[in-house]
């Protein structure tokens, strides 16, 4: 069995595709998801430099810190399931109502603990921030209906992203066009993070109509309390790992807004704004290959090791097709594009494609360590990398303000992801696989 669109592909793709429906498969839900990406990538950007320059580097950046803050409790609010729930799923698919009603229901209640705890936070910290605890307030919400975002997961297991994609694209192009709006009506700061909750609510909404469209029943779903035992007993590592993940990822917001004030962390994020767009291909292919990973598991030690091979290879391939053009041209674009009053950008922007290098193999490593149950190892190296990143970011940042936050980064990724390996023996066969990634990123 083949799939339509091969017959448009070269005489020798078309045949190595023949006879292999699952790497068709992937192919294919790798393109709807590029497709979603690619979208993203433009309409995204084009949106996003509208709004920095509309709100200017101070109340940008005050809109990052609070996104920062609240991102700071969605790791605990999702309770490390994610990779669970599609693992589960693949091995036990005609168990799908228990685990999706079971996932759903853990969520949703972390959802509502997180969101009361992240208001308080604020309000401890910032006290008389009215601003900030009003837009913390708002953006919370956020982290009890992305509840819902667990039927996505079915989806992915299934390597059936279009349902995923269509949902998230039609909940964005609407909130694109709010924002828009928001703009030409010169409405206020809380007004955009209200359209951040929104895209969420829509988007769950769509994929709840999607899980309808193709047969399947809500009514169905069940919560039973051994499947939530089995859940965290699996997921309390990754729970850890998660957070301190965030951390390490939102830590430098938290700080250099603290410390460097707002305006700095403005210019900073929008250096981040265009990384993390940069990023979006490569977490659309470890999307469409963990699947492909769990199941190689269940074949042989050789075709699991081949494939991981193959994902780091991938991984490090695209991240020197995106970093060696932005490198060199960055500080002229970056300026350009979003205005001269964030100049300094193109600068950090520079900096930041090089971590991606470890972002994007660190998803392939995080594919690997689930398969294989070591979460307590991704909960150890993960905990390395925030410490170092959070020591650094206290060091740099008052001395060499954002430019000190992407070194702190770069230095982090590094050591959670490929340094770490050689510091414990079960995953010394990763880092010498990463190593060869990054010297020869074959994947074919």
């Amino acid at each position: 069995m083949t799939r339509p669109w091969t017959r448009y592909l070269p005489a020798f793709i078309k045949t190595r595709l023949e006879g292999s429906l699952h790497l068709q498969n992937v192919i294919n839900n790798a393109g709807w998801l590029f497709a979603d990406n690619i979208l993203r990538m433009g309409i995204g950007l084009l949106v996003g430099v509208w709004v920095t320059r509309y709100l200017g580097p101070e109340q940008f950046g005050v809109l990052n810190y609070a996104t920062a803050f609240v991102t700071l409790f969605s790791s605990v609010a999702l309770l490390g399931l994610d990779g669970i729930i599609i693992r589960d799923f693949i091995r036990k698919p005609d168990r799908r109502d228990e685990i999706m009603g079971t996932a759903v229901a853990l969520k949703f209640s972390g959802g509502l603990v997180m969101t009361a705890i992240c208001i308080l936070s604020i309000y401890l910290i910032r006290p008389d921030d009215y601003q900030s605890i009003l837009l913390v307030g708002i953006i919370s919400l956020g982290l009890v209906f992305q509840s819902f975002g667990t039927i996505e997961f079915w989806f992915q297991s299934q390597i059936q992203s279009k349902y995923c994609v269509i949902s998230r694209s039609s909940a964005f192009l609407i909130i694109a066009a709010v924002k828009i709006g928001l703009i030409l009506s010169e409405a206020p700061l809380a007004a955009f993070a209200w359209a951040g909750v929104a895209e969420i609510v829509i988007g769950s909404a769509a994929l709840i109509a999607a899980y309808r469209y193709t047969g399947l029943r809500l009514g169905s779903l069940r919560a039973t309390r051994s499947v939530a035992v089995k859940m965290m007993r699996d997921s309390w590592p990754l729970i850890f790992a998660d957070v301190v993940t965030v951390v390490y990822m939102r830590a430098d917001k938290i700080i250099l807004g603290e410390t460097a004030g707002n305006h700095e962390l403005g210019i900073y994020s929008v250096a981040i704004l265009v990384a993390e767009v940069l990023w979006l291909v490569p977490r659309a292919l470890s999307a469409s290959l963990y699947p492909g990973i769990v199941e190689a598991k269940g074949i042989s030690d050789v075709v699991f090791h081949d494939r991981m091979q193959r994902y780091y290879g991938i991984m490090a391939f695209f991240t020197y097709l995106v970093a060696v053009p932005v490198t060199l041209l960055g500080s002229w674009a970056v300026p350009f594009i979003f205005g001269p009053a964030y100049a300094q950008a193109g600068t950090l922007l520079a900096g930041l494609v090089w971590t991606g290098m470890f972002i994007n193999l660190g998803l392939a490593r995080s594919s690997y360590l689930t398969a294989m149950n070591w979460t307590r190892l991704h909960s150890i190296t993960d905990f390395l990398g925030c410490v170092v990143n959070v020591v650094l970011n206290l060091v740099l940042i008052p001395r060499y303000g954002g430019v000190g936050a992407v070194i702190a980064s770069f230095a982090a990724y590094w050591l959670a992801v490929h340094g770490s390996c050689y510091l414990f023996p079960p995953l010394r066969d990763t880092g010498r696989m990463l190593t060869r990634a990054l010297l020869y990123p074959k994947f074919w």
